[in-house]
């Protein structure tokens, strides 16, 4: 779920939160994707969770996300989600950042 773009000269550097069909393992927290938004994002029928304790940081375009080709746009983004969503996503981050608990990895550029 990108969290955040911000345009650089040597591309575009994109702030996500992961999301996985595993489930969250102890101590790492995340927040289930409600059906409707998954079949509206097109991810399939399985469980889906937005890891909200660990971040990654990529620039776009780059060898760790895949181009999603929608028409004739290409995007690393699948679509929106609904706002109230997004900000449950958002406040627990916030939360989790403010105990010290927040992990970002700086993926390849």
């Amino acid at each position: 779920m990108v969290l955040a773009v911000q345009k650089r000269s040597h591309g575009t550097q994109i702030l996500v939160a992961p999301v996985t069909t595993r489930p969250p393992r102890e101590g790492n927290a995340a927040i289930e994707m409600p059906a409707r938004v998954q079949a509206h994002l097109g991810l399939g029928g399985e469980r889906c969770w937005i890891v909200v304790s660990e971040l990654n940081f990529f620039t776009w375009p780059g060898p760790d996300i895949r181009p999603i080709r929608r028409g004739k746009d290409i995007s690393p983004r699948y679509g929106s989600i609904p706002g109230k969503l997004f900000e449950q996503v958002r406040g627990k981050i916030v939360e989790i950042e403010r105990a010290g608990r927040l992990q970002v990895t700086k993926r390849t550029e």
